[in-house]
Formats: structure tokens, sequence, C-alpha cells
């Protein structure tokens, strides 16, 4: 199961990154959690000093951008 973290404060781009990576996790046929963070301290721990930030699996993928669905795809498969 992939664990998809959305690192952001709620904000448009953030739920668009959201939205495209469930989008490109369902398309791929994968299992996997999707959580929202909106700490602060939580999003400094793993590196980000910009939002929305993608992170999958531990791994930060995308920070300050919201890719397409067919690059996150990418990045998931």
């Amino acid at each position: 199961m992939k664990k998809l973290q959305i690192l952001g404060p709620g904000c448009p781009k953030c739920e668009e990154l959201a939205k495209r990576a469930a989008e490109a996790a369902n398309a791929l046929g994968l299992e996997f959690e999707l959580e929202k963070i909106k700490d602060l301290n939580q999003m400094m721990s793993l590196g980000v000093f910009m939002t929305p930030a993608l992170v999958v699996d531990g791994e930060v993928k995308v920070v300050g951008q919201v890719p397409s669905t067919e690059e996150i795809k990418k990045m998931l498969g």
C-alpha cells in the first residue's frame, strides 16, 4: 500500500494536488492511503518549506507546484 501525503494549509492548490494524486493512484489501480498534513513542524521535518508538496512513501516528490495527473502517475509507477 502506498502512503501519499499532501503537505499544505488546505489552500486550493493543496486540494487540487490531493485530487490529482488520488486520481493517479486510482488510475494505476494502487491501494493507497491519502493523508493531508497541515502542521508546519511536520512539513519542516520532511524538509519542505514551500507548499503544496507531495510525499510518496516518505520520499518528497514535488514541492511548490501541482503536477498533472499523468506526471503524478509516473512518480507513483
